[in-house]
């Protein structure tokens, strides 16, 4: 029983990879982990992912609603479409010698396995608005990261690269949030007085061009880039006097701020500074719009 005009049957069209398929309608993972690839769900609205394609099963499950299932079921739902009707007219719209490969033929070793491909100053306009929309200066980005080309299964994108101390990077687009390997800490020592704490870059970045007018201010840093390392950093930290902890304002980061301190009284947690937004970079951001909101009540 054929349902396209290359013939497949209904079990070659149930095993075609989910990923591509996705890809071919225009959608592109929010974030991937090992073999969880993460979406804004394409059958409705929303902020944060919560769609997923468990790619090592090529199933998918989208937790707002409740659902999930295989290929068609997926596509009778984004068509609102019958069984037939998909089978026949919507698989016909994708270029399927182009954009599937049959999950068996996927290395599950290399399913989710970042290659970073080149490096290069950031230029990306696209890269670039997504900094002024982050309110990080051109200037201060440039001095801590770069633009990064990656691969992902033979598809290649690009990002703004934050290297760790191990030579992996953080990688950041409007779309994309992922690490290539080998993920750890990033470290910058320039005193045994001070080191300043961030969870990630974005909010060490912040800093940064909040403090960048401070030129005689020696101060030593350490990036997380992710709260599982926070142990792994203790070592740098206690080598300084003093350690300021400006972490996420969330669940997990009030509670590896609050392990932190229980190391002893030279860690003081900095986050009061932002208690009513998430992390230093939200504060940030609705800072500047409301002192532009005051500027502008001003001149009128």
């Amino acid at each position: 029983m054929d349902f396209s005009e290359k013939g497949l049957s209904l079990e070659e069209v149930k095993a075609m990879d989910m990923v591509s398929y996705l890809s071919a309608l225009g959608f592109e993972p929010s974030k991937i982990s090992h073999d969880e690839y993460w979406y804004l769900s394409p059958l409705r609205n929303e902020r944060t992912a919560s769609f997923k394609i468990n790619r090592s099963i090529n199933r998918w499950y989208d937790h707002g609603m409740g659902k999930g299932g295989n290929l068609i079921d997926f596509g009778m739902l984004y068509f609102n479409c019958s069984f037939g009707d998909f089978l026949n007219r919507h698989c016909r719209n994708i270029p399927l010698q182009h954009c599937f490969v049959p999950l068996q033929n996927i290395s599950k070793k290399n399913q989710s396995k970042i290659i970073i491909l080149k490096e290069k100053p950031l230029q990306s306009p696209s890269l670039l608005h997504y900094l002024r929309q982050r309110k990080i200066p051109l200037g201060t980005a440039r001095e801590y990261c770069c633009e990064i080309s990656y691969g992902i299964n033979e598809r290649s994108y690009y990002g703004i690269g934050f290297k760790n101390d191990f030579g992996g990077f953080e990688i950041r687009n409007p779309y994309f949030k992922a690490s290539s390997s080998p993920k750890g800490i990033t470290t910058y020592e320039h005193t045994d007085k001070k080191v300043l704490v961030f969870e990630g870059f974005m909010d060490f970045l912040s800093y940064r061009s909040l403090s960048g007018q401070l030129k005689n201010q020696k101060e030593s840093f350490v990036v997380l880039n992710s709260l599982s390392f926070l142990e792994k950093a203790r070592p740098f930290m206690e080598k300084h006097k003093a350690v300021s902890l400006y972490l996420d304002r969330d669940e997990p980061g009030q509670k590896f701020t609050e392990q932190a301190l229980g190391w002893g009284s030279k860690y003081k947690d900095q986050s009061a500074l932002y208690k009513d937004c998430k992390d230093l970079n939200e504060w940030m951001i609705k800072s500047e719009k409301s002192q532009k909101k005051q500027s502008s009540g001003l001149k009128r």
